[in-house]
């Protein structure tokens, strides 16, 4: 699966001519997008705007369907509401999404039990969904729960797999040995942007890093699924990619992917919503060499 970046025009507006371009092109990669996330800005959006992405992702997805944030926007402090979170995933799912349980104030205010018990809780009304630990380092209402906690998710029937954007390998791995114990059809999605050969370990993946050239990533899937070496090249470039774009701040990494795709001509221009992070103009240099070297591996 590969995060959609959701493009904005210089006037503040979105693009959405540009969004329907990234989603087709992420869909003609042959990976299945992944909308209204953390690279989608969800968390700046207002309602009518997560609706118009996720109308778009209905009508463009593919027979694979695609993955939508379920955002529930409360403030800190706030208790954990659960019918709140069922109309967000409703949302997703009456569009033959899955839904992504994206993180708030009042799920992650949750002791590790009532975490689980409330996922427990949402399978009891949403029949497919996929949980999802977000670090601090994206969102400050981020946290990543222990692995007794993780352990639990596994028990829910409903909850097919967990995107885990911790950017730890370790806490990675250890969620891996539970998955294989316990649950071996269970989904580790890694959303690890610093570690992406986590595919090589058995992690399957949800990344923001994917939305810059999800074409590039589907290359790669297909040499290391061939036994290629020259997977270890495309994926070692890949890499530079992430570590330079999801340096901190990480949230930045967006403006980032905006200058990114605007350089390959995939988008109009690299404008971001109003709150967002930007980066300086010195990351284009890089940014323009990584494009010329990736578009030559390719």
């Amino acid at each position: 699966m590969s995060a959609v970046l959701l493009p904005f025009d210089g006037d503040g507006a979105v693009d959405w001519p540009g969004f329907e371009a990234l989603l087709r092109g992420t869909v003609q990669a042959g990976l299945v997008p992944a909308v209204n996330m953390d690279t989608g800005y969800v968390q700046l959006l207002d309602d009518a705007t997560r609706e118009g992405v996720l109308d778009r992702a209905a009508q463009l997805a593919g027979p694979r369907g695609f993955a939508g944030g379920a955002f529930v926007a409360d403030e800190p402090g706030a208790r954990f509401d659960l019918d709140a979170h069922v109309r967000a995933m409703e949302a997703v799912g009456a569009r033959g999404g899955t839904p992504v349980v994206f993180p708030s104030h009042g799920l992650n205010s949750l002791a590790d039990d009532d975490w689980v018990a409330a996922h427990a809780a949402l399978g009891a009304r949403i029949d497919r969904f996929i949980g999802f630990e977000l670090g601090s380092m994206f969102v400050p209402y981020g946290r990543i729960y222990p692995l007794a906690a993780y352990e639990g998710l596994l028990g829910i029937d409903a909850c097919i797999g967990a995107k885990h954007s911790s950017l730890s390998r370790e806490a990675e791995w250890d969620r891996l040995a539970v998955r294989d114990r316990l649950r071996p059809h269970f989904h580790v999605f890694t959303g690890n942007d610093l570690a992406i050969d986590m595919v090589c370990y058995g992690s399957d993946y949800l990344l923001g890093l994917s939305a810059f050239a999800p074409e590039a990533f589907a290359e790669r899937d297909r040499r290391w699924a061939a036994g290629e070496r020259s997977f270890h090249e495309l994926n070692d470039l890949l890499q530079y990619l992430g570590y330079f774009a999801f340096r901190p701040p990480v949230p930045a990494y967006r403006h980032d992917a905006a200058m990114f795709l605007a350089r390959r001509g995939r988008i109009r221009a690299d404008a971001t919503p109003p709150g967002a992070l930007r980066r300086p103009e010195s990351d284009r240099a890089v940014l323009d060499d990584i494009v010329e070297r990736l578009e030559a591996m390719l």
